[in-house]
């Protein structure tokens, strides 16, 4: 797993692994060679303030095999459009799993990493620093609660 970097103009950049959720079901239940479970790693991945959830250009999810959730309106630098969003994309980042919805990018687009994953996953962005740190899951300084 590689280290979240930074680029001179202040973007955080990570690595994410992504792995079919069915596909990795079915193999623990025995339906699905471990080798046919179905993953890819991204480099270069956008943590981006401005996107809700996690999104893929359309080859990585047709490569990923997801089945499709539903079609919804996105609202874009350029103005309202639909989007289609899948399910059962778990993502790996920084010795944390989750599994999450992730929308389709128009015409091979760059991936983006939203906050409702990261908000999930306990990492927290440092712009001060313009990197990605880990928040504690563990003690009194647990970023899990329940009010």
């Amino acid at each position: 797993m590689s280290t979240p970097t930074a680029t001179p103009m202040g973007k955080i950049i990570t690595t994410l692994t992504i792995i079919n959720r069915i596909d990795q079901a079915n193999a623990g239940r025995g339906l699905l060679p471990a080798e046919e479970v179905r993953s890819i790693t991204l480099d270069n991945v956008l943590v981006d303030t401005g996107a809700t959830t996690l999104c893929l250009p359309s080859d990585a999810i047709a490569q990923l095999g997801l089945d499709l959730l539903k079609e919804v309106d996105v609202s874009t630098a350029t103005g309202f459009s639909k989007a289609k969003i899948f399910q059962d994309a778990r993502i790996s980042l920084l010795g944390r799993e989750g599994t999450f919805e992730c929308l389709e990018l128009p015409g091979g687009r760059d991936p983006l990493l939203g906050v409702i994953p990261l908000e999930a996953l306990g990492i927290e962005l440092d712009l001060k620093n313009q990197q990605l740190r880990v928040l504690p899951e563990t003690s009194m300084d647990t970023y899990l609660t329940i009010l």
